[in-house]
């Protein structure tokens, strides 16, 4: 039984295996499917006319999500460590909506808990660990939050102080009726989006929106340079991301790791 385990964890935890790789790919699409048919179902026409063959496929996928969670929880050394995990939260609520429609499918409520089947989508994000590149931009964000934050933290001013003025500038007359009013017209401005629900009249007001353009283009390119620079030196440090610690479930382990990082475990028992 041990064995059978052991080759089961290998090919549902690992991917260093061409079985490994098949089920992710299995995984994948099973993840497309689902999402797709929750989509479909929302479009009257084709949920009206195709209702029944989406219920069967949605069952059939919820069938696989279920003998696949139920699986992870028996291969695991540590059971309550994959259920409490942050996948394992999202494994068990990508299939319990459905199954709660059987008990509750008549309160018109139940319409918000089956979009939670959406959240299989995050399924898709455990196949980034198998990836390099991807580590590399988790660790670049990571390194560049504080750096991010003070940008964040400078933004956020300056739309105060410019959504102020254009408060006293511009006037309740035309449109800028509070100051929460106008600091959401400094964002939109200097976002680039410009919804054009708002607008200055005044030519001082219009002077002040053509710079806050200008200065939105120019702080698109911060955040992007800070990340990028963290990025180049998160590069060269070669990490291995498809060892999943048979015991605590952790996978950011250095190359050549033999142990565990987190909890000292063999890696490879």
């Amino acid at each position: 039984m041990s064995k059978l385990k052991d080759k089961l964890y290998e090919i549902v935890f690992e991917a260093d295996t061409p079985k490994g790789k098949a089920f992710d790919v299995l995984l994948l699409f099973a993840i497309v499917m689902s999402i797709l048919v929750v989509m479909l179902e929302s479009v009257p026409g084709i949920n009206k006319e195709y209702a029944d063959t989406l219920y069967l496929i949605e069952w059939i996928i919820t069938g696989f999500f279920t003998i696949e969670y139920f699986l992870r929880i028996w291969i695991v050394k540590k059971p309550a460590a994959y259920i409490f995990s942050f996948y394992g939260i999202i494994d068990f609520l990508s299939v319990i909506p459905s199954y709660l429609g059987l008990v509750f499918g008549g309160m018109s409520g139940f319409i918000v808990i089956r979009a939670l089947r959406l959240l299989r989508i995050f399924r898709i994000l455990k196949l980034s660990r198998y990836v390099s590149a991807s580590k590399t931009i988790i660790t670049a964000l990571k390194a560049s939050r504080a750096k991010i934050s003070v940008f964040l933290y400078s933004v956020i001013m300056l739309v105060i102080i410019i959504g102020t003025i254009m408060y006293f500038v511009e006037g309740e007359e035309n449109g800028f009726t509070s100051i929460p009013q106008s600091i959401y017209w400094a964002i939109v401005t200097l976002t680039t989006v410009g919804y054009g629900d708002i607008a200055p009249s005044t030519p001082v007001g219009q002077f002040i929106a053509s710079l806050v353009m200008i200065i939105g283009y120019g702080i698109i390119a911060v955040p992007t340079g800070i990340v990028t620079t963290e990025m180049a030196l998160a590069s060269r440090k070669e990490r291995i991301i498809t060892q999943v610690c048979p015991n605590c479930l952790h996978e950011d382990h250095d190359v050549q790791a033999v142990y565990c990082n987190r909890c000292g475990s063999l890696l490879n028992e």
